[in-house]
C-alpha cells in the first residue's frame, strides 16, 4: 500500500513523515510511538525514527506529550497542538474537528479508552494489508455526532448517537467465477473496557436503533413539524447502507468478557423495545480476539440470534454496497 501523503512536504520545512503524522495524530487524539510506526511505518523493526520526527515536531510546537498514567516506564501519549491542529486544518485534507485535545484532557483517566478505540482501528488496518483490503491510517473518525431526535440541541444524549468510532473498510472477495468484488464496510464502534453496565451496553443498542429509524422533520415557528416532512432516514444521508455494530470488549479476562457477552445477549433478547431492531447487524468481539485474528475470523458473537461465531460480516455480503 502506498505511503500516504497529506500535506505539501515542503511546508514548515517537515519532512514526509513528520507531515503524515501530524493529521493520524490530529484525527485520533492520543497515539503511541509504537501505533504511529505500525499504521505508517509498518515495515520498520522500531519506532526509533517516529520518535526523532516526534521530537522535531515537538520542537516546533506542533505536537506534545503526556505520560500514560499505566506506565511504569513512563510512555508518552503523543497528541497535536493547536498550533499542530491548524496547520492540519489550513492543508484541508481533513474536515476540522470542534474537539482538540488539551494537556489535561491527555493527562485524564479517559487515555485507557482512546487508545483503545485506536488499537481496534490499528487491528483492523493491520489485517486490511495482510489480506490485500483496504483500510488506512485514517479509516476510522472518533466520536462523530448522529442526531437521534428532533428538537433541541440541548438535550445532548438525548438528541445525539455518538459512536466511539466510525470505521470504514473495504473488504475484497472473489465470486465463484473468479471475479473480484470489493465490499465498502462501515462500522460503529464502541470500545467497553468493562466499565458500563449491561444495562448501558444495552441502551446503546436502543441508541442505534433510533438512528436507523429517525427521519428528521423540518421546524415550522416554534420548533412544531412541518405536515408532512422529509421521507427519508437521516442516515441514508451519509451511508450507502446502515452500518453494522460492533462492540468491542477489552479491560478483564477472557471468561469474564464472555460472560459480559452472555449476559447482553440475554437482556437483548429479554427486551421487547428491541425486537422491532431485530433487523440491526450487530455483533460482540474482544479486543485481543480481533487484534490476534483479525475481522474476518469467526470471532463475533451476534447480540441477537444464533450466538454462533461469524466474522464482522455478521449477514451475507450482499448486504454491503458494493464499490467496483
Amino acid at each position: 500500500m502506498p505511503r500516504p501523503h497529506f500535506l505539501d512536504p515542503t511546508d514548515r520545512g517537515l519532512s514526509r513523515l513528520g507531515q503524515e503524522i501530524l493529521p493520524v495524530l490530529y484525527r485520533h487524539r492520543l497515539l503511541t510511538a509504537g501505533q504511529l510506526t505500525q499504521l505508517l511505518r509498518p515495515a520498520a523493526t522500531s519506532a526509533r525514527y517516529i520518535r526523532r520526527q516526534l521530537e522535531v515536531l515537538h520542537g516546533r510546537g506542533l505536537v506534545d506529550a503526556s505520560v500514560r498514567r499505566t506506565s511504569r516506564a513512563g510512555e508518552l501519549l503523543w497528541y497535536t497542538t493547536a498550533l499542530g491542529c491548524e496547520v492540519v486544518e489550513s492543508g484541508g485534507e481533513l474536515a476540522p474537528r470542534a474537539y482538540r485535545m488539551t494537556e489535561d484532557a491527555a493527562a485524564s483517566q479517559l487515555q485507557e479508552h482512546t487508545l483503545a478505540v485506536n488499537t481496534m482501528g490499528l487491528a483492523f488496518v493491520q489485517h486490511a494489508r495482510r489480506l490485500g483490503d483496504e483500510c488506512g491510517p485514517l479509516d476510522w473518525d472518533p466520536e462523530i455526532a448522529h442526531r437521534v431526535r428532533d428538537g433541541d440541541s440541548r438535550l445532548g444524549d438525548e438528541a445525539f448517537l455518538v459512536p466511539d468510532a466510525v470505521l470504514r473498510y473495504i473488504h475484497t472477495t472473489t465470486g465463484d467465477g473468479g471475479q473480484q468484488q470489493r465490499m465498502l464496510l462501515t462500522f460503529f464502534c464502541e470500545i467497553d473496557r468493562a466499565t458500563m453496565s449491561i444495562a448501558r451496553l444495552a441502551a446503546k443498542l436502543h441508541a442505534y436503533a433510533r438512528y436507523a429509524r429517525y427521519i428528521p422533520q423540518p421546524a415550522l415557528g416554534r420548533g412544531r413539524p412541518k405536515a408532512g416532512g422529509y421521507r427519508r432516514e437521516a442516515w441514508r444521508a451519509r451511508y450507502p447502507s446502515f452500518p453494522r455494530i460492533l462492540l468491542v470488549l477489552d479491560g478483564a479476562s477472557p471468561s469474564q468478557l464472555a460472560k459480559r457477552t452472555d449476559d447482553l445477549r440475554a437482556l437483548v433478547a429479554a427486551d421487547a423495545r428491541l425486537q422491532p431492531a431485530a433487523d440491526l447487524q450487530a455483533g460482540v468481539t474482544t479486543l485481543e480476539q480481533l487484534r490476534a485474528h483479525g475481522p474476518f475470523a469467526p470471532v463475533v458473537t451476534p447480540v441477537l440470534g444464533d450466538p454462533e461465531p461469524v466474522d464482522v460480516l455478521l449477514r451475507p455480503s450482499a448486504a454491503a454496497a458494493s464499490v467496483a
